[in-house]
């Protein structure tokens, strides 16, 4: 277990990215629009939330938001159900270094925000007196809840995070001996030493499932991406073969290898087969040549079965050699 631990400990750290801001919305009650509560059924019911500003306001930080996710997901893989996310050494450096530039973007967005902000909160109050009338059986009593709703700056300013985290986990282990009586030191020590023991069980299990689930998860993004490459081909404009098709393919074959920690060789070895082979040519020249369209197609439509067929292979060889080639290696660095 310990040897599976550090291995992956030393192919990468758990990345745990947060952002937050304040979203400018309120939920609605049943006073707010003047109905009374007692005739509106939650079981049947959903008031739902309203915004406060207009959508456009926040747009910069909500679209910085997205990079920051899309960032994420194309770089990590999703560890023990979310916990964090793996990111591999190869590509720790670009990623870490865009955060710092989208953490810069957001604090910018942020102070542009709060500056003005009391304008936009002027300017939300007067189109919300209009919209009461249409909404509320009593807009006084709705536009007052509106208004309220609105925090003050110095409290607005709280809620824009921008949090990066990169830590590593490890077992729990037994404790000191720290505690005031021998009683009391003798059973806390046994309870952590089972919940030691059970965490290492569990552990163990999980990260085998997280290994697996990281090499099918590339494998399936290649099926995926030869079944979305052939559709372009198929309804392109430009006689079937564009260059940013034959692109993305070169880029995931590139990305697959920086992200390929544990070992992946058998599909590792194909893409770089298919390189060769499919990607000598431009787009200009497939475009001149139907055979050789004909062989892009198919070697495309091959990959894709081959990758899609090891995506629900068993794992557990690949993630048994790569727990033994970590203690190799670390035998070797000893």
């Amino acid at each position: 277990m310990n040897d599976l631990l550090k291995v992956l400990t030393r192919e990468g750290v758990l990345l745990h990215v947060s952002v937050r801001f304040w979203r400018g919305c309120k939920k609605l009650k049943a006073q707010d629009l003047g109905l009374n509560p007692n005739d509106v059924s939650e079981r049947l019911v959903n008031l739902g939330q309203k915004r406060l500003l207009p959508k456009e306001t926040l747009a910069p930080l909500t679209l910085i938001e997205g990079r920051v996710h899309s960032l994420v997901e194309d770089n990590t893989f999703p560890f023990l159900n979310g916990l964090a996310h793996f990111l591999p050494n190869s590509r720790l450096q670009e990623v870490t270094t865009k955060l710092d530039v989208m953490r810069k973007e957001f604090e910018q967005a942020r102070e542009v925000f709060l500056k003005d902000y009391g304008q936009h909160r002027h300017a939300a109050q007067r189109e919300w007196e209009e919209m009461a009338h249409k909404l509320s059986q009593d807009p006084a009593w709705l536009l007052e809840a509106i208004v309220e709703s609105f925090p003050p700056v110095n409290k607005l300013e709280r809620s824009f995070v921008f949090d990066v985290q990169l830590f590593q986990i490890s077992l729990p282990q037994t404790l000191s001996r720290e505690i005031v009586t021998v009683t009391q030191q003798q059973a806390v020590i046994t309870a952590r030493q089972q919940a030691a023991q059970q965490a290492s069980v569990k552990m163990r299990s999980d990260l085998e499932q997280f290994i697996g689930d990281c090499v099918a998860n590339l494998r399936e993004q290649t099926a995926t991406l030869c079944e979305e490459m052939l559709v372009s081909i198929s309804n392109g404009k430009t006689d079937g073969v564009h260059q940013k098709t034959l692109n993305r393919l070169v880029n995931f074959i590139d990305q697959f290898k920086q992200m390929n920690f544990v070992g992946d060789d058998v599909m590792e070895q194909r893409l770089e087969q298919v390189r060769k082979e499919l990607l000598g040519r431009s787009a200009e020249e497939y475009r001149g040549n139907q055979s050789a369209q004909q062989r892009l197609r198919s070697g495309l439509s091959a990959l894709g079965s081959y990758a899609r067929s090891l995506a629900k292979a068993d794992a557990t060889p690949l993630v048994q050699r790569f727990g033994e080639l970590g203690k190799r290696k670390f035998a070797l660095a000893a």
